[in-house]
């Protein structure tokens, strides 16, 4: 009955990925290729666990 209450739980950590690909791309224009490396690396570890959260 109230299932239009809930969140979707994956609704938030698409905004983290999305802020983290930004901040990527923001530091790759920057020349700053060691923070664009990071912050991929945890953008795709994120993808990863949106992934396993919406198959389950």
């Amino acid at each position: 009955m109230f299932g239009w209450f809930k969140k979707n739980p994956t609704s938030k950590l698409r905004k983290e990925l999305s802020a983290l690909q930004e901040k990527s791309m923001q530091a790759q224009r920057n020349g700053d290729i060691r923070a664009h490396s990071q912050l991929s690396a945890q953008a795709d570890q994120l993808w990863r666990e949106i992934q396993r959260l919406e198959e389950s």
